[in-house]
């Protein structure tokens, strides 16, 4: 009799318990457990946001969220750093004939970037300028065998014959496809004038042929994409071609990015930009990835959106599904469906992209190197999930003031000091 006196008395604590929380509830205080559905009461914008407008809650629960981690690859010499060897600008990589590849752009220079003023047929306007697509293979996706040109600059006047740079890779009925920039004239001479070139194999060992075409041209004057077509970075989607792209517009000094997208049957075009262009309204370069049955978005740097990973339910209509840092520049990600036409997209853990400037300007240059990240349905690495990344105070003093806004603070003071 004793221990059901004692058992009723639980109950009732319980049930009290219980009925205290709802109470709670109902007059709209937020629970101390965090609920993974959004709690039945009046809440503000922000918790609605963070229930309705990404794919979980928390961070640590969003299969979209992830922390990136880089790793210096082994294999891949650079003249000491001298600014005459560059590579930038990764494809996505691919594994094929038992190891990856990857493609990007190469420059080998007798000098570093003078600046479209000084450049001349040998000596370069910009970091890409005079560049030849490279490629390289590796059995762990660390050290890595450059195996040479796999597009060279074709004779003036094909498409590219200035330089040829920013590839990334299709697979499409057992051919392979190389798309790229196909500059016409030195960078910064008018706006990076470059339509799109493709080059087409049997093998991603090649030989590569050259369409000598323009597959996707700039646009119409006026028109947002008028100067240049960047990036172009191919999926097959929806028994189609996707090949989204960046383009620069608004001009000189105050540049604005935003990406678009061209459809085809054939990867030799034609193809047919998309009439909502642009469909992403930020980012510098362009990775995406299947993801679930639609499209997912790494938007680095530039515009409102910048350090975002977006998602697209049909490729096209792209919302923000989680916030990050340190991304990936020019990230060319390892996407084993990427040319299946998936419609369960597993996600991306890792990838090649590039670091710009990597010992200053007057010796500018682009080095590869690995990142690493939880993008994936497949893969559960909580500590990709975290929210805190910590950098030494070096990190921050490197973002320091620059002579101008020194000399605008020390006017300040001046002013105050004179009151």
């Amino acid at each position: 009799m004793k221990y059901l006196v004692i058992l009723a008395s639980l109950l009732i604590v319980s049930c009290s318990t219980a009925q205290k929380k709802e109470v709670e509830l109902k007059e709209g205080t937020f629970p101390y457990e965090f609920p993974n559905e959004k709690p039945n009461i009046k809440i503000s914008s922000a918790m609605e946001r963070n229930y309705d407008a990404y794919m979980a809650p928390r961070p640590q629960d969003n299969e979209l969220y992830s922390q990136f981690k880089y790793t210096e690859l082994k294999g891949l010499d650079y003249s000491n750093h001298d600014g005459t060897i560059s590579r930038r600008d990764p494809s996505k990589v691919i594994f094929a004939n038992g190891k990856y590849y990857v493609w990007y752009t190469h420059r080998e220079t007798p000098t570093p970037p003078q600046g479209a003023k000084k450049c001349t047929d040998v000596i370069p306007s910009s970091d890409w300028d005079l560049c030849d697509i490279f490629y390289a293979t590796s059995e762990d996706g660390f050290t890595w065998e450059e195996q040479g040109v796999a597009v060279p600059r074709p004779e003036k006047p094909n498409v590219g014959w200035r330089s040829v740079a920013t590839t990334d890779i299709l697979e499409w009925k057992g051919k392979y496809y190389l798309y790229y920039q196909g500059f016409m004239e030195a960078s910064g001479k008018r706006g990076d004038d470059c339509p799109v070139a493709v080059s087409y194999a049997d093998s991603p060992d090649g030989p590569w042929t050259p369409y000598n075409k323009i597959v996707i041209p700039n646009g119409a004057e006026g028109e947002w994409d008028q100067y240049s077509i960047h990036d172009p970075y191919p999926m097959v989607y929806k028994g189609k071609i996707y090949l989204y792209y960046k383009s620069d517009s608004n001009g000189q000094p105050n540049l604005i990015r935003m990406q678009g997208l061209a459809t085809a049957d054939n990867p030799l075009g034609p193809f047919t930009k998309h009439p909502q262009n642009p469909i992403i309204n930020s980012g510098h370069e362009t990775t995406l990835f299947p993801f679930k049955g639609g499209i997912a978005a790494l938007v680095i740097r530039d515009g409102n959106e910048h350090n975002t990973v977006q998602y697209s339910e049909d490729g096209v209509n792209f919302n923000i599904a989680s916030i990050t840092a340190d991304m990936p520049n020019a990230g060319g990600p390892f996407i084993p469906d990427a040319f299946t036409d998936t419609k369960d997209g597993r996600g991306i853990t890792w990838g090649i992209s590039h670091f710009t400037a990597v010992n200053g300007w007057s010796t500018n240059h682009a080095v590869l190197t690995r990142f690493d990240c939880d993008l994936s349905l497949d893969v559960n690495d909580p500590d990709m999930k975290k929210t805190h990344v910590y950098h030494k105070p070096e990190y921050y003093y490197k973002m320091g003031l620059n002579g101008k806004q020194r000399k605008r603070i020390a006017e300040e003071n001046k002013a105050l000091n004179n009151q």
